[in-house]
């Protein structure tokens, strides 16, 4: 494991958001493990949520198996993972709801316009990126005014 990944497992310790992510894990009776990038996945979480994974520190967690957690959605789990070192812990959690409520009221959906979603890579996440209401107002009514004519 590199060193940067190193530091953020510190940082997210200090901070104490690795810690409540291992508290919600137990409490939703996740089996916990070590996976790549320095991460704890909690796979098996049995309380209910709208993300088919979510993090909280260096802990992701997961209703799904292990097999869930791989390649892309995983390196986007990992970013989440930073933005907890960058944000100093527990005010991501404040800072992301936030976000998820610009986005909703951006598009409707909380995650296209949540700039930790888009900074993670939307895709990666499995997001999809819906335009702004007001952009889709604009194509459904039969053009954009911001192009020009052909």
């Amino acid at each position: 494991m590199g060193a940067w990944l190193r530091i953020r497992q510190v940082v997210n310790l200090l901070n104490l958001s690795t810690p409540l992510g291992l508290l919600i894990a137990v409490v939703g009776r996740a089996r916990i493990r070590r996976g790549a990038y320095g991460l704890i996945l909690a796979c098996g979480f049995r309380i209910p949520t709208m993300a088919g994974a979510f993090t909280v520190g260096n802990v992701v967690l997961t209703g799904r198996d292990e097999g869930y957690l791989t390649g892309r959605l995983l390196e986007h789990e990992s970013r989440h993972a930073t933005q907890y070192a960058w944000c100093l812990g527990l005010p991501m959690i404040v800072l992301y709801l936030l976000a998820s409520a610009a986005s909703v009221a951006i598009c409707g959906n909380p995650g296209s316009w949540n700039v930790f979603e888009r900074r993670a890579n939307l895709a990666d996440g499995g997001y999809r990126d819906v335009p702004p209401w007001w952009r889709a107002a604009r194509r459904r009514a039969g053009g954009d005014p911001g192009r020009a004519a052909g």
